[in-house]
């Protein structure tokens, strides 16, 4: 990593508010370039918190684009750190309507241009893709990063049209402990709580309003730019990576929105930016590629960056199975139309008659995070132990490598002897020593076989064919492997089980694996520079004497029957800003299930935030319980806020619903 101190630029931070048009101020921290000519700017638009939750990204990269000539703008949303107004749904309208009131605003400043770039990831990336759905006139590029188009099926909630146990549940925990979190009174002064207990009796547990929309119906339509790519009229440089859960957006865009506005690029990198370092890599000089970018698109700069290939992915090579690379062996390819001149599919026939698929509940276990960050448990472990709970097919790799890229699709023939159920395929290259690595993997809800903006009983008996893809990947098989499609009827924790999970017959004659088998080109690698970014914050971290708690522990209760996973999905401890705020954080998600009982499942998570600012005496804890469970009828949910301004507890609230089980 090269830290970057001369720049062409000398720069300027300053704090602003950003009037909204019914009365609100914005929270907005800006770095500028020190100019007399006008410049581009450039706005990140997030609930994260700037003043604390990403200052130690934000110094990263925004002092960087204010050194290169523009005005980088990091806004806190309407309800959510020093912003006014009250936290609302991330995929309602609220939010929309803000933030082209930002871009406006921001056109209108005398040190802008009038044009305005944004760019952001997950949350910060899916909206700026949404904003430029609605396309107002000075929005004119965007970098959207580990982003969703699709709220449904690729935002963390449902997966394959079945409820995301571990995401849905431990995400929402997330947001309801980051909604409770007060303003700072160093920004918004004495009536920060009176801001904070505005914003605490507004609260409402998203997980509500989640696991009440099971199908893709109206609600999940309005948060999700998928039905409306014609509308995008800004040029959107689309970034993935093969670890993290969102990546299919990538492919979809660039092959929905016009060539002459999209370039994608997925590498190795899990759910984070990909000049940060984060295992695994190779990073690449991200921050150089979004400035030729913006320098294109916003200063109308000729930079080369539209004669890039249209997608510019890394493939994999074999590999050991492990839950951390530092950097996975591959290459860098090129591809100049999606779906690519240079893949065909190919099938592969499953054989062995009538196969038994009653996968034992803990199934999954194995699974890792569904959205790895880098840390040192976050990816699938050897699946050996997977494998064996499933009905497993492989295929040898002889002669040459067998090299596919985007996402590879199983039809499989199912007979059912119940109304509901799930299916999972996951494909695994295995080495010669028996090691089993998981490449990709996909999910079926059954009961939404026919489309998931509907639930539909399988007739009982019956057999019906059913089809569906896997996430996309580039990855190579070495020859001497064997490529293995692992099929199971469970996959604990990401999928919530369903009430009456007995498995299926898979029906081998007539069901195949597809793979998007790509053939050797001679076209050019595509090549990036090394990571670069502006000096850190200076953030501390004090090493602990305490004993660490593993980020993924499995406890195993054999006289119940009853397996644990333990995840931490936070760094915690504490961390001491230069402003002097101190912030101290302890996160856990703990999933239980007994091996043979679906409707034992349970998701129980619990977030304790303490900020402080010793110089003042300010001292603020917020504690969260979240619980979900299921019946044969209804999904079981509790929430728990627990508010202290110092010893006293100012706020204390209790939510308890039961949601009907329409689909999950």
């Amino acid at each position: 990593m090269h830290i970057r101190t001369d720049f062409p630029y000398e720069t300027v931070r300053e704090d602003l508010r950003v009037p909204l048009p019914d009365g609100t101020e914005l929270y907005a921290r800006v770095w500028r370039p020190l100019t007399d000519e006008p410049v581009p700017a450039l706005l990140e638009y997030l609930p994260h918190r700037l003043g604390d939750g990403t200052a130690p990204r934000d110094r990263q990269r925004h002092p960087w684009y204010a050194g290169h000539g523009y005005a980088s703008v990091r806004v806190d949303v309407r309800g959510h750190g020093n912003s006014g107004g009250l936290p609302g749904d991330a995929y309602g309208d609220a939010g929309v309507a803000d933030g082209v009131a930002v871009i406006h605003w921001l056109a209108q400043r005398e040190w802008c241009s009038g044009r305005v770039g944004m760019f952001g990831i997950s949350w910060g990336g899916s909206a700026s893709l949404r904003l430029a759905a609605v396309a107002p006139d000075a929005l004119r590029a965007v970098v959207a990063v580990c982003s969703t188009d699709d709220g449904y099926d690729n935002g963390g909630a449902y997966w394959g049209g079945s409820v995301l146990a571990s995401d849905l549940h431990a995400r929402a925990a997330g947001l309801l402990a980051a909604a409770s979190e007060p303003p700072d009174p160093e920004i918004v002064g004495d009536g920060w709580k009176e801001m904070w207990l505005g914003r605490l009796e507004s609260l409402d547990p998203v997980v509500h309003t989640w696991l009440a929309h099971q199908t893709r119906d109206g609600y999940w339509a309005r948060g999700s730019v998928r039905e409306e790519y014609g509308a995008i009229r800004a040029a959107v440089l689309a970034v993935g990576g093969w670890h993290d859960p969102y990546r299919d957006t990538v492919l979809r865009l660039v092959e929905h929105l016009d060539p002459s506005r999209v370039r994608g690029l997925i590498g190795p990198w899990p759910h984070q930016y990909p000049d940060r370092g984060r295992a695994p890599g190779p990073a690449i000089g991200f921050l150089q590629e979004t400035l030729r970018w913006w320098d294109q698109h916003l200063k109308e700069k000729e930079t080369g960056v539209m004669s890039e290939p249209l997608l510019r992915s890394w493939i994999s090579g074999s590999h050991p199975p492990a839950t951390r690379y530092e950097t996975l062996p591959g290459r860098w390819v090129g591809d100049g139309t999606w779906p690519s001149e240079s893949i065909t599919p190919v099938a592969y026939a499953l054989r062995g008659g009538g196969r038994i698929v009653r996968s034992p509940q803990q199934t999954g276990l194995d699974a890792g995070r569904f959205s790895p960050c880098g840390n040192d448990a976050d990816l699938p472990p050897d699946q050996r132990d997977e494998d064996a709970k499933s009905v497993a097919f492989e295929f040898p790799v002889e002669g040459a490598p067998v090299e596919i890229l985007g996402r590879p699709r199983v039809r499989l023939r199912l007979t059912l002897a119940v109304p509901r159920g799930q299916v999972v395929a996951r494909l695994c290259d295995v080495a010669p020593d028996g090691s089993s690595a998981l490449v990709t993997r996909g999910a079926l809800n059954l009961a939404g076989r026919h489309g998931r903006d509907r639930a539909e009983d399988w007739p009982p008996g019956t057999t019906e064919d059913v089809t569906f893809e896997l996430g996309g990947i580039g990855h190579a098989f070495a020859p001497g492997h064997r490529i293995r499609l692992a099929v199971s009827s469970s996959y604990w924790p990401w999928v919530w089980p369903q009430a009456d999970s007995a498995g299926f017959t898979l029906q081998a004659d007539g069901s195949l694996v597809e793979l998007p088998v790509r053939r050797p080109t001679a076209d050019p690698a595509p090549v990036f520079g090394e990571p670069e970014q502006a000096e850190p914050l200076g953030e501390a971290v004090p090493a602990t004497l305490d004993g660490e708690r593993p980020e993924r522990r499995i406890v195993r209760d054999l006289a119940r029957g009853e397996w644990r996973l333990e995840a931490d999905p936070s760094p915690g401890g504490t961390r001491f800003h230069p402003d002097g705020l101190e912030i101290t954080e302890d996160a856990l998600d703990t999933f239980t299930i007994q091996q043979d009982d679906p409707l034992s499942a349970r998701a129980r998570s619990e977030r304790t935030v303490l900020l402080h600012r010793p110089e003042t005496a300010w001292r603020t804890e917020i504690t969260t319980r979240s619980r979900t469970g299921a019946d044969a009828t209804h999904f079981l949910t509790s929430n728990e806020v627990i508010c202290k301004d110092g010893d006293e507890i100012v706020f204390h609230r209790t939510w308890e619903k039961r949601v009907p089980r329409t689909a999950g």
